[in-house]
């Protein structure tokens, strides 16, 4: 038999393609731009909440007095090269500090001030760079060149020789001047780095949400559980309870072809057989199993095949209400031998489909439903009808579809996209196995029409154009006071 649109992939779970990032930045772009938002805000306020830091450097030279001589003035270089590190060293020194406290007349401590100054050596040279901070740019201005000139006191008192002046020299280079603007906050930084870290925690939200959601959305989900072929791919409808029967009610919709579509597919099941029989079923209930099996027993009679649509289900009958027939008598009566088959039969419509309801709800429903008595009504069916479907109650919940499966050539499992999950279409997979019954492949349905989880509809056959074109003819027609011509 051959698998229509399948590929093979780990049946535990599916990886994170391209594609699916792209889906994911389409579905959560509203959280993505509202967290970057956010970021971008909260990087602002915390701008505005700090106060401005101002810097400003000074440059000292450190010089050794000599001998005139090239050697001596050698020598000299050499040493104060050697040198300059530890002077810079001392810039933060207590006694270095102290003597810039007394000066400008501070109102600090030693400690509070090492924080806001810092000296740097400039490399292969006996430059030294002092650098204060200040939330006042005259103050950062002053405390750069009081720094320095305390520096290169403390330097000549320690360098300085019995009876001696210090040979060691400091001379400022550049004075500090006031900055104009400040170093901190830097608030086209921090507004970046805030609409960054927003972003990507609304990214990590979305990708685990994503991945932690079980949820069968699309045909890949579908692949990751089962090697079953996807023959079909059904649209929400927010109608459906009040137009169940989107075939009849609506032939041209892109709905309804999709159900002509899923007849098509179907054809590639046991193909070689004169008379086949499916039992359409779900995992859960609210799948939409039912509203699919009767539209599609519609497409097929419209197709010129005989068809008999038998509501199975035994529990919860929906069929007759569905196709607005009288359920009073049905599969049970038959089962039971109460009723004749020929009946229990109603003709739906003008064309060649049949149904047969459930009857009334017996308290037996899986031992009628495996019966000899059903398995005799099914071969009966069988030699009258092309197709023989039966609607059958969700497999979870009782195990009337499972038992009523090993009578039939096929089973067409129904998933609701965004409902139904990984674990409860695998389970019903595996209920099927467990009793030799084929799964014929799988039908979505509630598959959104727009936004990132909407489905590709033209992969089933069909597209938009060929929709439009029926309802452009049939405006012409009705223009042109002619018969619609379908």
């Amino acid at each position: 038999m051959p698998h229509l649109f399948v590929a093979p992939v780990d049946a535990r779970g599916v990886k994170l393609e391209l594609s699916d990032y792209v889906r994911i930045i389409r579905k959560y772009w509203v959280l993505l731009v509202a967290a970057t938002l956010v970021g971008v805000g909260l990087g602002a306020v915390v701008s505005l909440l700090q106060r401005p830091v101002y810097a400003s450097s000074t440059q000292v030279f450190v010089s050794l007095q000599a001998g005139e001589t090239t050697t001596d003035l050698a020598q000299g270089n050499a040493f104060a090269l050697s040198r300059v590190s530890t002077y810079a060293n001392l810039v933060d020194s207590q006694r270095v500090l102290d003597g810039v406290i007394e000066a400008l007349e501070l109102d600090e401590t030693y400690s509070s001030l090492d924080d806001r100054i810092s000296a740097t050596t400039v490399p292969q040279a006996t430059i030294i760079e002092i650098t204060a901070t200040s939330d006042d740019p005259a103050e950062a201005a002053a405390l750069a060149d009081a720094t320095s000139a305390s520096l290169a006191d403390t330097v000549s008192a320690i360098e300085a020789r019995p009876d001696q002046t210090s040979p060691v020299q400091l001379a400022v280079v550049e004075r500090a001047s006031v900055p104009t603007s400040p170093i901190s906050p830097r608030t086209t930084v921090n507004i970046a780095l805030g609409g960054l870290i927003g972003l990507a925690l609304a990214v990590g939200f979305a990708l685990l949400r994503e991945v932690l959601d079980t949820r069968i959305r699309n045909e890949r989900d579908v692949r990751a559980v089962t090697d079953a072929p996807l023959l079909g791919a059904i649209a929400f409808d927010p109608k459906a309870k009040q137009r169940p029967l989107i075939v009849h009610v609506d032939p041209l919709s892109p709905r309804s072809e999709s159900f002509r579509t899923l007849r098509t597919n179907l054809q590639f099941i046991e193909v070689d057989e004169d008379s086949r029989s499916l039992v359409v079923t779900s995992a859960t209930p609210g799948e939409g199993k039912s509203t699919t099996t009767a539209n599609l027993a519609i497409a097929m009679a419209d197709a010129g095949q005989t068809v008999i649509l038998v509501d199975a289900d035994l529990r919860k009958p929906k069929v007759a209400d569905n196709m607005n027939l009288d359920g009073g008598v049905g599969l049970t009566d038959v089962l039971i031998g109460r009723v004749d088959l020929v009946d229990a039969v109603q003709q739906w419509g003008t064309k060649s489909l049949y149904v047969l309801p459930a009857g009334q709800i017996p308290p037996n429903p899986s031992e009628l439903l495996g019966s000899k008595a059903m398995a005799t009504l099914l071969k009966e069916l069988q030699t009258e009808f092309d197709w023989v479907l039966f609607d059958a109650p969700p497999l979870l919940p009782v195990t009337d579809a499972a038992v009523l499966s090993k009578h039939v050539e096929s089973v067409v499992l129904v998933a609701s996209a965004g409902k139904a999950t990984k674990h409860q279409l695998e389970t019903a997979v595996q209920l099927l196995d467990t009793v030799d019954s084929e799964v014929g492949g799988v039908v979505l349905t509630m598959v959104p029409t727009r936004g990132a989880d909407a489905y590709g509809y033209g992969h089933y056959g069909y597209g938009h154009y060929g929709y439009m074109e029926r309802k452009e003819q049939e405006r012409k027609a009705k223009r042109l006071a002619l018969p619609k011509v379908r």
